[in-house]
């Protein structure tokens, strides 16, 4: 583009004017000149382990939400935390994806139960649940202790419940897990890895 010394000079006047008459605020569009905020910013950090596989990635959760009694947080952003001491903030695909995870619309959040015979699960609640395993558990647990074998030696077992232990979990969570299930005298216990 050929441009004369004439040209130049009127399409810098005009530039100059037009760039003064907006700094006066004479622009058509408002203009707002200052620093973004950062996406994170009002958010509460919470820190957590990955509850895909046995690894047991750290993971730091961001919800936003302005922490009132009652109000539910919704959690935001998703990262690997980089002080953790396995993943060092690194996070294979299926972590790196634990938002949609979090958010599905699939994801079920509550206890159902499907009674014997029936087609259909119904949505029950927590302390139905809870009552329920418990009284399921003592019952077979009074049916089938063990608590001498052949010779007569105490073995305090109880072979007809085996346990799955969350992959997820720290290796003190773990020992806890295994301590308390052991002291009831389960014997087939296993912790999920890559299920």
């Amino acid at each position: 583009m050929q441009v004369t010394r004439r040209q130049f000079f009127k399409l810098s006047a005009a530039t100059l004017g037009g760039s003064s008459l907006a700094a006066l605020g004479f622009s058509p569009s408002e203009v707002l000149a200052e620093v973004r905020n950062f996406k994170l910013e009002r958010t509460t950090e919470t820190r957590n382990t990955c509850p895909y596989c046995s690894v047991a990635c750290g993971i730091i959760l961001y919800s936003l939400g302005d922490k009132a009694k009652n109000a539910k947080s919704e959690i935001i952003h998703i990262e690997g935390d980089p002080d953790h001491p396995v993943s060092r903030g690194s996070l294979c695909p299926k972590g790196a994806g634990l938002l949609d995870f979090v958010h599905s619309e699939t994801r079920i959040t509550f206890p159902e139960y499907r009674a014997p015979g029936a087609s259909n699960w119904t949505r029950v609640s927590w302390e139905w649940a809870l009552e329920r395993i418990a009284k399921l558990m003592k019952e077979d647990r009074e049916r089938n202790f063990i608590a001498k074998n052949d010779k007569g030696q105490t073995v305090n077992r109880w072979p007809t419940v085996g346990f799955l232990a969350a992959s997820a979990s720290s290796n003190e969570a773990g020992y806890l897990t295994h301590k308390v299930l052991r002291s009831l005298g389960i014997v087939t216990l296993d912790n999920q890895a890559r299920v």
